[in-house]
């Protein structure tokens, strides 16, 4: 389906719980508690992929929180991956506990994973993450490739923290062949001071081997580079110092039935309500919010209320 631009929406960013087991420096408070609220239920998913699917959506990537936490996870998996419009279904993951589901769910019709890996020293990511353990990451990256699976890593550059690390993480796309992607800093959780953020152009500067490659997707926001006897290729995303929107292919629903046209815009709109069996009206409700999606972000001026965990990533 087109909105408004004439920008063709077709992704959804599905988040399944507000619940995680780390709490990321740059995602939330320490003290934060995530609460499961009213999670969609298998049930429920299904009847708004139903509707999803049939205004145009083609591919899913399940976020949270931790989708992890969802102990009816495969289940979920199974039911999206049934619908024949889905070409394309993925999970982004903090990876604790992975290596122990992925062959589950991958052949159940999970086909790549996004996992969050903020440094490749284990003290330093337990200490990033508040209590995450390395091991499991690893294991869980190991276990993924093993399938035959396509593998994103998301880093979060914080000035001061893990940026002397950025050579570590060119590295293991060098080694292997997995994407590694720096994520600029978003206003998420506590404040972001600007002194913390890391450019992505500061990185290219500083390696001019890398030259640029073609996307995996047209209208995915990274812009890819890779070098000559790299496995895998790097990635950049910057939606502060390179706004996207043009490209933007993508809607959010969170995992209490809230439609985000936008992630840097607080507008939501309640779908649980039109869960009722009139699939009709709840198509309607859909594309009506799709058409009307906004032109750009408002990071500049917005800072959203809601922490990237009670989004969706």
């Amino acid at each position: 389906m087109y909105d408004w631009m004439g920008r063709d929406i077709h992704y959804l960013r599905l988040s399944l719980t507000q619940r995680c087991n780390l709490r990321c420096v740059y995602c939330r408070e320490e003290r934060d508690v995530c609460e499961s609220g009213q999670e969609l239920t298998p049930e429920q998913v299904t009847e708004l992929m139903q509707a999803f699917v049939a205004v145009g959506i083609t591919r899913v990537r399940l976020t949270g929180g931790e989708p992890l936490m969802r102990r009816d996870l495969e289940k979920i998996v199974q039911r999206v991956a049934s619908f024949p419009q889905v070409q394309d279904l993925s999970m982004t993951t903090n990876a604790q506990g992975l290596a122990d589901r992925i062959s589950g769910l991958h052949s159940l019709g999970l086909q790549r994973v996004n996992i969050s890996l903020d440094s490749l020293n284990a003290q330093h990511y337990r200490d990033m993450t508040r209590g995450g353990d390395f091991q499991q990451v690893w294991k869980g990256i190991e276990a993924a490739l093993k399938q035959g699976m396509q593998v994103k890593l998301n880093t979060v550059l914080i000035r001061g923290q893990n940026d002397r690390e950025v050579d570590d993480f060119i590295r293991l796309a060098e080694q292997y062949p997995i994407s590694v992607r720096f994520i600029e800093q978003m206003p998420f959780g506590a404040p972001t001071r600007a002194g913390q953020r890391i450019l992505n152009s500061d990185i290219l500067t500083r390696h001019p081997e890398l030259y640029p490659v073609e996307p995996y997707h047209v209208s995915q926001p990274s812009q890819d580079y890779c070098a000559d006897g790299f496995a895998g290729r790097v990635g950049f995303i910057s939606p502060i110092s390179h706004q996207f929107c043009n490209e933007c292919n993508r809607i959010r629903l969170t995992s209490e039935g809230k439609l985000r046209l936008c992630l840097g815009h607080e507008a939501e709109i309640d779908v649980r309500p039109f869960l009722n069996g009139d699939t009709k009206r709840l198509k309607a409700v859909i594309r009506d919010a799709i058409y009307h999606k906004p032109q750009a972000h408002a990071f500049a001026t917005v800072c959203p209320f809601r922490t990237m965990n009670q989004i969706g990533g």
